[in-house]
């Protein structure tokens, strides 16, 4: 298939690069404080600032735990927001699938 795997090495928050119009993140499993958000950085030479991130939670801690998602618009990278809704501290490995759908250049 397509596509590419990549971990985060040291927190929530480190970069992580993988290069692939589709993919799987998995996160590291520092502690995220209750109703607290992380970002960080996926460098992708894919993405276009006019590009659409679709992000699910296909792994790891529970999905009623965690929103997730993404923005863009800058060359070759996009941001990952998670957040910890739940009402204690969290150490789960997160799995992110996430798809690029080309934008329309105007």
């Amino acid at each position: 298939g397509t596509g590419g795997l990549v971990t985060q090495a040291t927190s929530k928050t480190t970069a992580v690069t993988l290069n692939e119009a589709n993919g799987r993140i998995t996160t590291n499993n520092a502690s995220l404080s209750a109703n607290t958000t992380v970002a960080f950085q996926v460098n992708n030479t894919t993405v276009d600032p006019q590009d659409s991130i679709i992000l699910t939670m296909v792994g790891g801690g529970s999905i009623a735990n965690y929103n997730v998602w993404a923005q863009t618009g800058q060359v070759g990278a996009f941001t990952v927001f998670l957040r910890n809704i739940s009402a204690g501290s969290l150490s789960d490995l997160i799995v992110i699938g996430f798809a690029v759908i080309k934008g329309v250049t105007t």
